[in-house]
């Protein structure tokens, strides 16, 4: 499995985006999902990254299929995949993702229906979810969050009071440091959107003016 020299800490970071869904897959309506996730990265890191975008339906082969391609051959570090994770029998994106993990990380689905909780009482039905993938020379984390941009934003984000202190972390302050240590780019995030949290030893020394 990878460790964490497998990449240099400066590589370049390639983000995957995923939207699971059979109509907007179709062309039956526009997909509402990539945009969203594109335009909070956009605000949120300071780092220089590139995408790579997917519109799939809810097929768990093609979910399954995408993924792997993602982290093996386009060598995403972060895979975030938005709809599919509910209830309803053509919602696989939590199986298919399983599916391709060697490890799962609950804490991440645990904090996203703590967040969701705070607007609607179907939250504990969400069945989002992380995993991360290795291979021997790469691995990525692979985060399935929920279908609508509010919620994603709010999700990533976390919740402030008027004041703009935080109420509830969002899942992206712990996402840097998890990139770091299965070997991923160092990722940096303007702490006016969401704030990275590392351990002083794993800062970065700020560079002199």
């Amino acid at each position: 499995m990878t460790s964490n020299s497998a990449r240099p800490a400066d590589a370049e970071l390639v983000i995957g985006l995923v939207s699971v869904s059979d109509r907007a897959s179709a062309g039956t309506y526009q997909d509402l999902g990539i945009p969203a996730l594109h335009d909070w990265l956009r605000a949120a890191l300071t780092t220089p990254f590139r995408v790579e975008t997917r519109l799939i339906p809810d097929d768990r082969a093609q979910i399954e299929a995408t993924l792997i391609e993602l982290v093996d051959t386009a060598r995403c570090a972060l895979v975030l995949t938005t709809g599919g994770t509910g209830p309803a029998r053509r919602d696989v994106t939590p199986e298919a993702t399983l599916a391709v993990g060697t490890r799962e990380m609950p804490g991440f689905g645990e904090q996203m229906r703590q967040i969701s909780l705070h607007f609607v009482p179907t939250a504990i039905l969400s069945r989002q979810l992380a995993v991360i993938r290795e291979t021997p020379d790469h691995a990525a984390l692979i985060l399935n969050l929920p279908g609508q941009p509010k919620a994603i934003k709010e999700t990533l984000e976390g919740l402030k009071d008027a004041a703009g202190a935080s109420l509830v972390g969002g899942i992206f302050a712990a996402v840097p440091y998890c990139v770091d240590l299965i070997g991923g780019p160092y990722i940096e995030t303007d702490a006016a959107v969401c704030k990275a949290f590392r351990p002083k030893s794993a800062l970065r020394p700020t560079p002199a003016a």
